[in-house]
């Protein structure tokens, strides 16, 4: 039994040699596999779809080549082009550029435009087609100015005298004010002035002038709107309604809009960086700022009422009772057509009469006995434009009654002179037949 095992181990021990000898040994990998070699940059980016595609293009690319030659051997030689002057080109060309799309003018932009224009010059069916007119022409200037610049922008003109841009040079930008050093201390010198003389900037002129506009803004001396509604109306009962309407809102005006004027320069700080030596100045400029509203205020309200007697808008135009009458043998209209005159010329007097009596602020706060009124006179001018305009309006208006009124004189009034009973005993005193008593009658 023992020889039989050391048999086996020698047999396994020897088949153990034999495979020792036939597995190859274990290699170690290189230190520097990771680095990047070109060679095995080369392989690892290597695709062969992508040399495929590279031959097919080459391929592609000489066919095309050959077929071009072909076509070009066929091909009749094409005559020259002809030898157009540089004018001609230019203006072809010029004419390719104008007629390119041009942005029109922005509506914003004329709508701004139209802000600025005040509404007395928008009114009317005549004055809405001139705005309108003239909105065209600013819209065509534009588009002209904007083919122009854009000719000059892309074509060059040849150096032709002839071909001159009738247009005339295109507008420059302005060139902006120089706020340099050099400029520096005259512009705090000029800012300085400003400051101590032009007392509009000062803080409560400004009070004062907000104070206005939220008081005068929608405010009116007349309320002219219904007048017309009321039918036919004595002009004298007009005349004394609009007075009483006018010294109300005058009443009101001094109630509301005077106190808080003067409660603004009760205050310590109304006058705060007033100089002394320089009060009389300042109050001269609140009593001018003053006076202006008080003006403008009347001049709106003269504007309405003689806005009432429009000749191309009788809307608001009143109604007056007029009455045919004969009296003393004589024919003529009550009122009269000078009574109904100066009945509408006098409303113009009387709304000038409004706020005559305002005291200055110094005056008021004085409180001495001698009275100093801000100057809220209408202007002459708009005065007399007024009552020239209504003189021709009430003229006009009264066209129709004059005619009227010289039918019945022309007929009627022989009846009445002693014309017709002259020629009845004139008549009688002659022998006439039966029948030419029956034709006279």
């Amino acid at each position: 039994g023992t020889k039989m095992s050391d048999t086996n181990k020698a047999a396994i021990a020897a088949e153990k040699e034999a495979l020792n000898l036939k597995l190859p040994p274990i290699v170690r990998p290189p230190e520097d596999i990771g680095v990047d070699a070109p060679a095995q940059s080369k392989l690892l980016s290597y695709r062969r779809s992508k040399e495929q595609q590279k031959t097919i293009n080459q391929l592609v690319i000489e066919g095309a080549k050959r077929n071009l030659d072909r076509t070009l051997d066929k091909r009749t030689p094409s005559s020259p082009e002809p030898d157009y002057p540089p004018t001609f080109n230019y203006m072809y060309l010029k004419q390719c550029v104008e007629s390119s799309p041009i942005v029109p003018i922005q509506q914003e932009w004329l709508d701004h435009m139209l802000m600025l224009i005040p509404e007395s010059l928008k009114e009317g069916k005549e004055r809405e087609e001139l705005i309108q007119s003239l909105i065209n022409e600013v819209s065509s200037d534009f588009e002209k100015s904007m083919k122009r610049y854009l000719v000059r922008s892309v074509l060059v003109r040849p150096p032709v005298k002839w071909l001159e841009d009738e247009g005339g040079p295109l507008p420059e930008s302005p060139v902006g004010l120089d706020y340099s050093k050099l400029w520096h201390s005259n512009y705090l010198q000029t800012r300085n002035q400003i400051l101590a003389n032009l007392y509009i900037v000062h803080p409560t002129m400004k009070m004062l002038l907000d104070l206005g506009y939220t008081t005068f803004a929608n405010t009116v001396l007349l309320d002219l709107t219904g007048i017309r509604g009321k039918g036919p109306i004595d002009c004298e009962s007009l005349k004394n309604d609009l007075s009483i309407q006018a010294r109300k809102a005058e009443e009101k005006i001094m109630n509301t809009w005077y106190p808080k004027v003067i409660s603004l320069f009760t205050k310590k700080e109304s006058l705060e960086g007033i100089k002394p030596e320089k009060l009389d100045a300042f109050y001269n400029c609140i009593s001018t700022l003053m006076s202006n509203q008080l003006k403008e205020l009347l001049k709106r309200t003269v504007e309405g009422f003689v806005k009432l007697f429009d000749q191309e808008d009788q809307r608001g135009l009143p109604i007056f009772k007029m009455e045919l009458t004969f009296d003393d043998d004589k024919m003529e209209f009550y009122p009269t057509f000078q009574d109904l005159e100066d009945v509408v010329l006098g409303l113009v007097e009387r709304i000038t009469e409004a706020l005559q009596n305002v005291q200055t602020v110094p005056s008021w706060l004085s409180g001495t006995s001698t009275i100093v009124n801000l100057d809220a006179e209408l202007p002459e001018h708009v005065l007399q434009w007024a009552l020239d305009t209504l003189k021709v309006a009430v003229h006009h208006n009264l066209e129709g009654a004059r005619k009227h009124y010289e039918t019945y004189v022309e007929k009627y009034n022989w009846l009445l002179d002693g014309t017709a009973v002259k020629l009845i005993e004139t008549f009688q005193a002659e022998d006439h037949t039966f029948d030419e008593y029956t034709e006279k009658t």
